[in-house]
Parts: structure tokens; C-alpha cells; sequence
């Protein structure tokens, strides 16, 4: 099926800078994977979750975890926080805007580039749960039934699930949407139509 522009991008715009592509969607439902196919399609990526990953090596982030789980090993601060809200949101007000800042950073990095990659995709799993959908120019969902994404996922299905926006109303929100219950070429596909279509 053809995609049809995001009403925000049919105006033509002189700028540089990349367009700011976001990929969400529920646990297991393989947005690690069309974050790879976008990159093979040549757009520049990143992971929030990745971005995490490399907080949790920040010094003013490990003191404040010690401080507040009395560690800053990240498995362990994830157990304590995931069945205690008031550790969860705590967590996330340190985080977020740490994640938001150097994901604009590294589109401000992208954009001064002599030649800027027509697209900068990040992947954000807690995109609409975050309110933060107004900082991409398109938003695409990657959803699969739920059995698919079990077998993924494993036990962090039933721990994050019940937090989560149901994926009806993510795809109903999105931009594109695609069912990631095929095969890679399929997904790789999808991914291609996404990128010709932001790039027509």
C-alpha cells in the first residue's frame, strides 16, 4: 500500500537537517531490526536504549543511582524500579532528558555535516508513553501479535506490557505502521517504501 506524506513534512524546507524519523512499538516487536534496515537504506541511526546504556557509565548518573537504589549496576536498578512506581518515574525523570539531549546533540552533529544523511532514525520504545512524539518530524510503528513477540521477549513481556500504550492506539497515532509478523526481506521492504517515500 502507498504511504502518503506526514501533513508536517509536505511544506518544502530548506534546511540541512535530517528529518527526524522515530521507530516505536511494543516489547519483541522488532524495532531493533528495522532500525538495522533503515540503516542499510542509508539513513543515520541511534538507539535511546543504547543511550542508556552509555548513561549508566556517566559519573553524575552512577551517584545518583547509588544514591537512590544503592547501585548503579543497571540490572539491578531495573528489578528494584520495575515493580515500584515511585522508583520507575524517578528513574525516568533522570534519564529522559539525558536521553533527549544527546539524541539532539547527535542531530545537531548530523546536520553540520558536509553532506547530512537525508534521514536520522531513533529508536524510542517509550515514544508516546514519554510524550515525546512532537520531537520527530514521522513516527513509525513496528507492532506483531502478541505470541511473536513472547517468544522475542521472554519474561520482559509481562514486566513492561502493563505500562505500555495498547499498540492500536500507537498505530492510529503513527505516521507508518507495519506488522512485523514476516520474514526480514518483508520488514526490509516496508522499510524501503518508509524511505523513499520521506525522501520522494
Amino acid at each position: 500500500m502507498p504511504h502518503t506524506l506526514p501533513k508536517r513534512l509536505r511544506s518544502p524546507s530548506s534546511s540541512s537537517r535530517p528529518l527526524a524519523v522515530a521507530i516505536t512499538g511494543g516489547i519483541g516487536a522488532g524495532k531493533s531490526e528495522a532500525l538495522a534496515a533503515f540503516a542499510r537504506h542509508g539513513a543515520a541511526t541511534i538507539s535511546s536504549d543504547e543511550v542508556v546504556h552509555e548513561l549508566y557509565e556517566d559519573p553524575d548518573v552512577q551517584a545518583a543511582l547509588v544514591e537512590r537504589f544503592g547501585t548503579s549496576d543497571r540490572r539491578a536498578v531495573s528489578e528494584q524500579a520495575v515493580g515500584d512506581r515511585d522508583a520507575l518515574v524517578w528513574l525516568e525523570g533522570l534519564l529522559h532528558p539525558r536521553v533527549i539531549a544527546r539524541t539532539e546533540a547527535w542531530r545537531d552533529e548530523l546536520a553540520q555535516l558536509p553532506e547530512p544523511p537525508a534521514l536520522a532514525v531513533n529508536e524510542v520504545p517509550l515514544l508516546y508513553e514519554a510524550g515525546a512524539e512532537d520531537r520527530f518530524d514521522a513516527v513509525v510503528v513496528v507492532t506483531a501479535p502478541r505470541d511473536i513477540r513472547a517468544d522475542r521477549a521472554g519474561d520482559r513481556l509481562d514486566e513492561r506490557e502493563q505500562r505500555l500504550i495498547p499498540d492500536e492506539e500507537k498505530v492510529s497515532r503513527a505516521d507508518f505502521a507495519y506488522v512485523n509478523d514476516g520474514s526480514l526481506d518483508d520488514l526490509d521492504a516496508f522499510v524501503a517504501d518508509v524511505v523513499r517515500t520521506l525522501t520522494s
